[in-house]
């Protein structure tokens, strides 16, 4: 069952990790890999990610990217969207901290934030207008 416009984006801003995916090359299959992300209704999406990395890369040349959030209880349902990059800027200490409160419990935020600070270093955040949507439940009912 397709879901409705308000379902689909209710869903996508839930916290799912998600599954990226950008082309790299015309001759291989796209890069995919699982990432946090931040999506608000009617907005666009955004991820953060080391700049220079493998993905940042790829996404900067293709100029966009796919993502797909899914679940599997209490019925499989997923959502997958797909645009252009609206923009790579500098990542901000309350960028991280806005992704971490949405993905960790209260108490696993701060230990994090210093983690990545001290071991995963500066990162960008990557903004994409979704143009395409697939959605579905795929519920017995």
């Amino acid at each position: 069952m397709v879901l409705s416009v308000e379902e689909r984006e209710r869903f996508l801003a839930e916290p799912h990790v998600g599954a990226l995916s950008v082309v790299e090359a015309a001759d291989r299959a796209p890069l995919t890999v699982p990432i946090w992300y931040r999506y608000t209704p009617g907005g666009e999406l955004w991820v953060r990610t080391p700049p220079g990395s493998r993905k940042a890369r790829a996404i900067e040349a293709a100029g966009r990217f796919g993502l797909m959030a899914q679940r599997t209880e209490p019925t499989v349902r997923y959502v997958s969207v797909a645009g252009p990059v609206t923009a790579i800027e500098p990542d901000s200490a309350e960028r991280a901290r806005e992704m971490a409160e949405h993905y960790l419990p209260a108490a696993q935020v701060e230990e994090f934030l210093a983690y990545e600070r001290t071991r995963l270093g500066e990162h960008v955040v990557v903004r994409m207008r979704p143009e395409r949507w697939l959605s579905a439940d795929l519920g017995g009912g």
